[in-house]
């Protein structure tokens, strides 16, 4: 069986979307082929069918051409509040566990993530696998099955990739190297230099020092892909300098989106910045919500109360309300959702401590948190014409008056709520922005403009043929094959 590894020097190295590109890539060429991530430590998640994985791995399936499964993530931490991590196995809640609890877990966790992979090695010809965080974490080396620990376990080649965009990129590689045992340097077989900017012949001589220094084959310097802010972004931090500098005019439509602490599934808002006409700029701690907004949006949370408190603390909802008093429309994403009712209840302690809460009573609801997790792929309809889809993943039953007015019918069901003049919105689904037909009439029926939309799925297909072609001019693909074991 072919496989082949994609490890990074540190975390944000663009080992996510190396590997998407190379799933594109492969399939260009023929093969059938399927992306894993053995563990995946994220709160942008993504519902397939059988329950829900990292948001990356679900855009890699759609650059391989198949539908994402849980096998293609067996294990997804989800950070949470004062209760440390969720623990998903197989798409499924297994455990909520502090972090030194869970280093304890990995073994028992290894059987879960090697049935995955092998599952997938039966089905395509070739699995490209991602690492997490960097094998240069030795302290994480015993027990590790993300890295090393994996490789070793199923035999597979590595191909390291470096972030020159960050500096230090030759320290990073040789750095790797002499931190690593000798095992696994041998299993190392390559490096990528990533996110280069300029003339790629002036760094001839940096290549030239990480070959005598590692012995590990060059495949290629990779200059910086453009089109890269368009696919969603895996790790909060990201989304500062994704919507950074976005300027608010009276001439466009201005949503401001609220970065929670714990902002969860943060990509149901990349549709909306793509469209023309419309300013979106992510609000950050210590910055009022700008007099000039049209729109904000609530994001999904992964700890609600907790967000909540801290929300409160730093004067947003002060904001909130007269933002309400100029006519402002608000829109609550999940946890979002939750915070503009009445109250939220945690009785069972699933966020830390048992507690009540008062939200932000601009809906007349209450939500109560269970322990039952609603994850799952959905389609409806929006004022009974408008067809759209997304999915819903979260904990809690919302109840209340402005339920009578739901905000869609999902599979004949009413979903969501909304006051009584329109203007405050709540609702689980995410991903709605993704559905063209949706974004058009939503963006219409706020602007009271005529809107010509963005195919958002058929930008994301061909940002991804573009990337898998950039990827072919500037890396020896056939290196990559002959370590894949083509």
């Amino acid at each position: 069986m072919s496989g082949l590894m994609i490890q990074g020097t540190n975390s944000n190295a663009g080992k996510s979307l190396v590997v998407a590109g190379l799933c594109r890539l492969f399939q260009m060429h023929g093969l059938r082929v399927a992306p894993f991530k053995p563990q995946n430590m994220s709160n942008n998640a993504a519902a397939v069918q059988g329950g829900e994985i990292g948001r990356a791995q679900a855009l890699q399936a759609l650059a391989c051409g198949i539908e994402p499964t849980t096998d293609m993530n067996p294990i997804l931490l989800k950070p949470e509040g004062e209760s440390g991590s969720q623990v998903i196995v197989q798409g499924k809640k297994y455990a909520q566990v502090k972090a030194r609890d869970y280093f304890k877990m990995k073994a028992e966790l290894l059987p879960f993530v090697i049935q995955s992979y092998e599952r997938l090695q039966q089905q395509y010809d070739i699995v490209i696998v991602e690492g997490a965080g960097s094998p240069a974490e030795v302290n994480l080396r015993a027990g590790d099955i993300a890295n090393m620990g994996f490789a070793e376990a199923v035999n597979l080649p590595v191909v390291m990739v470096a972030d020159i965009e960050q500096g230090g990129v030759i320290a990073n590689l040789v750095g790797c190297f002499h931190v690593l045992n000798q095992l696994d340097r041998d299993r190392i077989k390559g490096y990528i230099i990533n996110k280069f900017r300029g003339d790629i012949s002036l760094f001839d001589d940096g290549i030239l020092a990480i070959n005598n220094a590692t012995g590990w084959a060059d495949l290629g310097v990779l200059p910086f892909f453009e089109k890269a802010h368009l696919f969603p972004a895996e790790d909060s931090l990201e989304l500062s300098k994704k919507y950074q500098n976005q300027n608010q005019s009276d001439d466009i439509y201005n949503i401001a989106v609220l970065r929670l602490p714990r902002i969860a599934n943060f990509d149901d808002i990349d549709p909306l910045a793509q469209e023309d006409g419309v300013s979106l700029s992510i609000i950050s701690h210590g910055n009022p919500i700008p007099v000039e907004t049209d729109l904000i949006i609530i994001p999904g949370s992964k700890a609600t109360i907790s967000d909540l408190e801290q929300l409160k603390q730093w004067g947003w909802h002060y904001d909130i309300y007269a933002h309400i008093r100029r006519g402002g429309r608000i829109l609550g994403l999940c946890g979002g959702y939750q915070m503009l009712g009445n109250i939220i209840s945690d009785p069972d302690g699933i966020e830390g401590k048992s507690k009540t809460i008062s939200g932000l009573s601009l809906l007349d609801v209450e939500t109560v948190l269970t322990n039952d997790k609603t994850v799952r792929p959905i389609e409806g309809v929006f004022e009974q014409e408008i067809k759209l889809k997304g999915y819903e993943i979260h904990l809690g039953v919302t109840t209340g008056e402005d339920c009578s007015r739901p905000l869609f019918h999902l599979e004949k069901k009413p979903e969501g709520a909304q006051s009584m003049d329109g203007k405050i919105m709540g609702s689980y689904l995410h991903g709605l922005f993704s559905s063209d037909e949706f974004r058009n009439y939503f963006l219409e029926k706020l602007t009271r403009k005529a809107h010509t939309p963005r195919q958002y799925d058929a930008t994301i297909e061909q940002t991804l043929t573009e990337f898998a072609q950039h990827l072919e001019q500037f890396l020896s693909f056939e290196k990559i094959q002959k370590i894949a074991g083509l």
